[in-house]
């Protein structure tokens, strides 16, 4: 592949493989003219173990803009009605509708759902073939630069230059978000530290673990301080621990740093565990979406129970409780009722009922009872 040159603000040049930068890092940023405090900002946090105080304290999404585009004033940062994307003939998204809010939004789907074509719309990297999109107010087609210097982006793609040291790479991206040389150097050391990358910031990405060069994307993403962080499948290739951390940085970054962020992942433990909010999206369609707990109040209540029975009685016990209305999944000897009216007196039938077949096939119940509802149930849910 040919070398490409990525070009910032003050003009600093940097020659990567266009193969070790998938999705373009050099599209995230293409305003043109001199660097100034407004294009900068100012990351309002105490970085990590550097001990730097960064002058304003004030929250970025507080922060008056004179750039055009404003954030609703109910904290939406991205609207977006009936969109529709097409590749040829091939469509991916089809009448998706969804607003994204301060905190920390889940975007949930399968893989191949199409989470990382949502997000490249918002980004501007994607013309929709129909429907309307607003990201902080604008349209990201027509304004994709303006848009893409107000928002931090961690692809799922590992591709990193593997012979740049983690330090060089992050204060690059910063430079081309309009942050000035200086500047730049001493943001990519405090978001290296804050990730906990501190003490590797000065080795090449190549020599790195799958987690550390995650967490270096999510260092290059948060160093210009944007007004939210789009991350595409964060924890995608890290073993248990190093996703445990991954999780932690998040929650954190959102918890004790008032940062924004979008979190696309297709495991649901995820997006439940660190999420306020969620959207999920299936068939090219937004299956549903709103905070954690309005979302499990819209899936039915759900009662298990573990069934002392061989496979051929659990057949024909299934069969009964499907006779009778219920809802039936198995898994094994245990097997859980869905129930549609959430009511107490509803809960109580299912299992006035359960109890009747179970004395019918003369079978004992060897436990029994209400399970909290989780997004997995929701997403279920929607799929049948």
């Amino acid at each position: 592949m040919s070398n490409s040159t990525i070009v910032g603000k003050n003009h600093l040049h940097l020659n990567l493989s266009d193969e070790t930068i998938p999705g373009g890092w050099e599209t995230l940023v293409e305003s043109d003219g001199p660097a100034t405090e407004r294009d900068c900002g100012r990351i309002p946090v105490v970085f990590g173990n550097t001990g730097r105080a960064m002058p304003d304290s004030t929250p970025t999404a507080q922060r008056p803009r004179s750039d055009g585009g404003t954030q609703t004033p109910d904290g939406g940062l991205v609207q977006a009605e009936s969109l529709v994307k097409r590749y040829g003939s091939v469509p991916v998204l089809d009448d998706v509708s969804f607003t994204i809010k301060r905190g920390i939004t889940g975007l949930l789907g399968a893989n191949g759902a199409g989470k990382t074509t949502v997000l490249g719309l918002i980004l501007g990297l994607h013309q929709p073939n129909g429907g309307r999109l607003e990201v902080l107010g604008r349209n990201p087609w027509q304004a994709g630069p303006e848009v893409r210097a107000r928002i931090g982006y961690a692809p799922e793609h590992h591709t990193l230059p593997p012979d740049l040291q983690a330090a060089e790479f992050v204060r690059h991206v910063a430079e081309l978000h309009g942050i000035p040389p200086e500047e730049a150097k001493t943001r990519s050391s405090d978001a290296l530290w804050l990730v906990e990358l501190g003490e590797e910031r000065f080795r090449p990405m190549g020599t790195m673990s799958t987690g550390q060069r995650q967490r270096v994307k999510l260092a290059q993403a948060i160093a210009h301080d944007p007004e939210f962080v789009l991350l595409d499948e964060p924890t995608d290739g890290l073993d248990p621990t190093q996703r445990e951390v991954m999780l932690e940085l998040i929650g954190s970054l959102h918890k004790d740093f008032g940062m924004n962020i979008v979190l696309s992942s297709h495991l649901i433990d995820e997006v439940e565990r660190v999420c306020d909010r969620a959207v999920i999206i299936g068939g090219g369609r937004t299956m549903a979406e709103g905070t954690v707990a309005e979302l499990r109040g819209t899936a039915a209540e759900t009662v298990t129970a573990e069934i002392d029975a061989d496979p051929d009685q659990m057949v024909a016990l299934v069969a009964a409780l499907r006779g009778s209305g219920l809802s039936v999944r198995t898994d094994g000897r245990r097997l859980t009722l869905a129930v549609d009216d959430r009511s107490d007196s509803a809960v109580d039938k299912a299992l006035d009922e359960l109890r009747d077949r179970c004395l019918d096939h003369d079978l004992g119940i060897v436990r029994l009872g209400r399970r909290r509802l989780s997004l997995e149930d929701v997403f279920l849910e929607h799929l049948r």
